[in-house]
């Protein structure tokens, strides 16, 4: 990670923690994490638990809210509060079918409702085998960006969650990412030149309390997007905090 780019750190809970459990999750999170101005902690909460969510924050502006889209409108998640929106995320593109365009038009609408895309790109574990991570890994991305101004992806944030390491207890190691990120970097640059440099670029995949430092540590990896270890609020706040 270069000590230039604030860490970022995103919680993606998907569809766990209904209202009153992401009260509970708060209540014991934010006993064990306090505020710190040196990186950027997001929550993802489903949208039935995103008001619970912003009111048991609105103590804690250091705490951002982002949205996981598909089912709501880029305009609803800003009026309710959120700062960020996932797109282009693995279960959208291989489970509801989302394809490279329609992430296109997400980002567009994202960035025209005032919110920041985080757009997640990443391969399959058949793309892998077939060493066909980078190809894949540079068409999502360039698709995702292609409706976007320089200006628009100047502000954006990128993250590498290869599927193969979703939710299978295998991760990528801190190499296997530092040479993606490093392909990533290099687009970006071709988009927006050396303000690539300041553009964060996260890693997902099976994120835990045990690895989190490692991946952090990792070059070009300049924070995490996590799913089951940001449901519980112990091992959420030792992730925030090993940054």
């Amino acid at each position: 990670m270069a000590a230039h780019r604030r860490p970022v750190l995103a919680a993606n809970w998907k569809m766990n923690l209904g209202p009153s459990e992401a009260a509970t999750f708060f209540e014991s999170f934010l006993g064990r994490y306090s505020r710190r101005d040196d990186r950027t902690v997001v929550v993802f909460p489903p949208a039935l638990a995103f008001a619970a969510a912003r009111s048991a924050t609105e103590r804690r502006p250091d705490l951002l809210l982002g949205a996981f889209t598909g089912e709501l409108s880029a305009t609803m998640a800003a009026d309710a509060g959120a700062v960020f929106v996932l797109v282009g995320h693995s279960e959208r593109r291989h489970v509801f079918g989302e394809t490279d365009a329609q992430t296109a038009q997400k980002c567009e609408r994202v960035v025209g409702s005032g919110l920041t895309p985080i757009l997640c790109v990443g391969e399959l574990l058949e793309e892998r085998e077939r060493g066909e991570t980078e190809a894949v890994v540079l068409r999502q991305l360039r698709a995702g960006t292609s409706a976007m101004a320089p200006e628009a992806v100047r502000r954006m944030i990128v993250a590498y969650e290869p599927v193969w390491a979703i939710g299978t207890g295998r991760t990528a190691t801190p190499q296997d990412a530092t040479a993606v990120h490093r392909v990533v970097r290099a687009a970006l640059g071709e988009l927006v030149g050396v303000e690539a440099l300041e553009i964060p670029i996260l890693y997902g995949g099976s994120v835990n309390a045990a690895n989190a430092a490692a991946l952090l540590a990792a070059d070009q990896v300049d924070g995490l997007l996590v799913g089951g270890a940001s449901l519980d609020p112990e091992s959420w706040a030792t992730i925030c905090n090993s940054a």
